[in-house]
């Protein structure tokens, strides 16, 4: 229950992203409008009674929590039920009704004259969501996999065969159609999720695209390295890597060309010279600046984690003197925080490429590649704790020179 104390302050704050003022003569489908809002983003409460400007209007409308229940179950898809009070008093003899949703599992919509409307809180505003919003949206909740959504224009042609005959051969372990075999190598790619039947999916082309920058602008690395501590035009390398994510073999598992992950790396060792270290008998290795394993499982997981419904936006690959920052566009899935990946909590967004680059052997069975791979494996390097940071629509992980 909500004290008059914790009200007031509540008012004082005015409208935020979890709170809106609202007088109590205003339409059902106008409620609808700010709980679904709510409901799409982290929960709030609207307050009833209340004005704009946060002065106390008090109740109105006779029955009102019967009211409120009815625009909840008619005028919102999925119905939902608000948690609903009176706090009486707030000021002499007038009283202000507490409307309040948690987020929803579902996404909501507003149902008014025949028209479905999705909206989401912004500030201290709910708006509309346009359709690449709403895609992500869908995507958040788990209704909506983009992964395995046809990429428009694609064709089986579109696919690397000799890399989709290593995976399935090689990797895999298992028999594939003859190479002229059109109609079983569909029916292969549909089964595996590679192809749906209106053409490529957009895992299926990062995975295995002859071009997949072609279709997909945000497929790929922007790789740069700079000379000092802050970007500058005046880099020392600046190359975008392009390609599938995964690398082509022989039969003799011999490295014939690179994938993303390779090509990354790659960068990382050019611009990252080894220094020569003395060990303990006296004798002298090469010590890189950054394990490879740490890079590579950074690199991975921008690839499998990262929003493709977000386009025109590359991962960002940056070598500077003191650090390298991997950063992925979105934010992280599914309730994962920086603090929940240090102790390995385990989510994705993009469950083929997961699955498959695991095939590959990229990823931890476990999902404890970032415990062990970049947090424990920096530490035990040189002593640094990386860095895990999401801001901005973006997640960014810095290892530290």
């Amino acid at each position: 229950m909500t004290t008059k104390t914790e009200l007031i302050e509540i008012i004082a704050n005015g409208e935020s992203s979890g709170v809106e003022f609202k007088r109590d003569v205003l339409q059902n489908h106008e409620l609808a409008r700010e709980l679904v809002a709510f409901l799409n983003l982290d929960g709030g409460m609207v307050l009833l009674g209340v004005e704009d400007d946060g002065s106390i209007a008090g109740l109105t409308r006779p029955d009102l929590e019967e009211w409120v229940m009815t625009a909840c179950r008619d005028k919102i898809r999925p119905a939902t039920i608000p948690f609903f009070e009176i706090v009486k008093n707030v000021q002499p003899g007038k009283d202000v009704a507490v409307v309040r949703v948690a987020r929803g599992f579902d996404v909501h919509r507003r149902r008014h004259n025949n028209r479905d409307f999705y909206h989401v809180r912004v500030g201290s505003e709910s708006r509309e969501l346009a359709h690449e919003e709403l895609r992500r949206l869908f995507q958040q909740r788990g209704a909506f996999r983009a992964d395995l959504m046809p990429v428009s224009g694609t064709r089986m042609s579109d696919l690397d065969h000799r890399r989709l005959k290593d995976y399935f051969e090689r990797v895999r372990r298992q028999e594939v159609p003859d190479s002229d075999d059109e109609d079983g190598w569909r029916t292969l790619l549909v089964n595996t999720e590679i192809m749906v039947e209106q053409g490529v999916t957009l895992s299926g082309l990062l995975l295995f695209g002859n071009t997949p920058k072609r279709f997909l602008p945000q497929a790929g690395i922007d790789a740069v390295a700079f000379p000092g501590t802050e970007k500058d035009y005046a880099a020392r390398e600046r190359k975008a890597l392009r390609g599938p994510m995964t690398p082509l073999n022989g039969q003799d598992a011999t490295l014939l060309e690179s994938g993303l992950v390779g090509q990354a790396l790659e960068f990382v060792r050019r611009n990252t010279p080894a220094t020569s270290c003395l060990e303990s008998d006296g004798s002298r290795r090469e010590k890189p600046v950054y394990p490879d394993e740490a890079v590579r499982e950074a690199v991975v997981n921008a690839l499998i984690h990262r929003d493709y419904l977000l386009i025109h936006t590359d991962i960002e690959l940056a070598v500077y003197e003191d650090r390298l920052e991997i950063v992925s566009p979105g934010k992280l899935p599914n309730g994962i925080t920086p603090e929940r990946m240090r102790v390995g909590a385990r989510s994705t967004r993009n469950q083929l490429l997961k699955d498959v680059m695991r095939d590959y052997g990229y990823l931890e069975h476990m999902g404890m590649g970032v415990p062990r791979k970049i947090i424990r494996g920096m530490q035990e390097h040189n002593n640094t704790d990386p860095e895990l940071i999401e801001a901005d629509e973006r997640f960014t992980v810095r290892l530290l020179a």
